[in-house]
C-alpha cells in the first residue's frame, strides 16, 4: 500500500497507524472521538481520512488490492463480468440530507449500490437516498468500467435495472444479463452469479460502521465501503 500513499515529505505520524485507526473505526463502529489511546489523535486520523477521500487515494488503494487479490486467485486483473445490485439501509437519526423511503423494503434511509466481480470484490459503489430508482442511479457506477482495460463485456442485474439502464449498457457495448430466480422456485434460491453480490452485502454487515449509515454525507459512506472491501482483500492476501 505504501507506493499508493502520498509520501512527498516526512511526517510525525505513522501512516500505517492512521490506516489501522480508520479500519478500526470501520470495523467496530466507534465514534471518531472515541478512538483508543494506542492510535494517533482522532483529529489527525479524520484529517487523513477526508484528505484521501478528496484526492481519490482510497479509490486507488481499493483498485490495487482488488487487482492483487484477483491475480492471487489466478484471474485477470480486471473483470469481464460484473454484477450490480442495491441494498437499502437505515440512516442514523438527525441526518436529513439524502434521506428517503424505500417503499418495497420499508426502509427509511439510504440505498447503496455495488458493482462486484464474480469473486465479490467491490469495484464501484454509490450511495443515495433510498427512494431513488436503481437503474437511474446506477448509470454513473459503470463509468469507470470503460477504463478497466477494455475487458468488461457483461453486466448481470435483477429486473429493477431494465429500461434506461439497459439502453445505457447497449450504448456502451456491454451485454445485459438478467439474473432472476425461476418462477417455480419456493423459498430462498441462490441466483447464478448474482448471489455473489448478495454475499458481499452480508459481509459488509460485519463492519459495524456500515450496518447503519451513520455518515452525514453519502461520499463518506462510499469511502467506508471501499475501506471494508480493501480490508477483506488484504485479509485474504495476508491471512497471518
Amino acid at each position: 500500500m505504501a507506493p499508493l500513499l502520498p509520501l512527498q515529505r516526512k511526517r510525525r505520524l505513522c501512516l500505517r497507524q492512521v490506516i489501522d485507526a480508520v479500519r478500526y473505526i470501520c470495523r467496530t463502529g466507534c465514534q471518531w472521538s472515541s478512538l483508543p489511546a494506542g492510535f494517533p489523535a482522532w483529529t489527525a486520523v479524520y484529517y487523513y481520512f477526508r484528505r484521501w477521500q478528496q484526492n481519490q487515494t482510497w479509490v486507488r488503494l481499493n483498485e490495487a488490492v482488488n487487482r492483487a487479490d484477483r491475480l492471487a486467485a489466478d484471474r485477470a486483473a480486471t473483470p469481464s463480468l460484473v454484477c450490480v445490485d442495491s441494498q437499502s439501509v437505515k440512516l442514523a437519526p438527525r441526518i436529513f440530507e439524502h434521506r428517503g423511503t424505500d417503499g418495497g423494503k420499508r426502509v427509511n434511509g439510504r440505498k447503496r449500490q455495488l458493482v462486484t466481480d464474480v469473486e465479490g470484490h467491490i469495484f464501484a459503489c454509490r450511495v443515495h437516498a433510498a427512494n431513488g430508482h436503481d437503474g437511474a442511479q446506477a448509470q454513473a457506477l459503470l463509468a469507470t468500467g470503460l477504463s478497466w482495460g477494455g475487458r468488461l463485456q457483461t453486466v448481470v442485474t435483477d429486473k429493477g435495472y431494465r429500461g434506461r439502464f439497459a439502453r445505457h449498457l447497449r450504448a456502451c457495448g456491454w451485454a445485459h444479463q438478467l439474473g432472476s430466480r425461476p418462477p417455480s422456485a419456493r423459498g430462498f434460491v441462490p441466483v447464478a452469479k448474482r448471489w455473489v453480490v448478495e454475499r458481499t452485502f452480508a459481509w459488509l454487515n460485519y463492519f459495524r460502521r456500515l450496518a447503519i449509515d451513520y455518515e452525514f454525507t453519502p461520499a463518506s459512506h462510499e469511502t467506508g465501503l471501499l475501506i471494508a472491501n480493501s480490508t477483506m482483500c488484504l485479509n485474504r492476501l495476508h491471512p497471518n
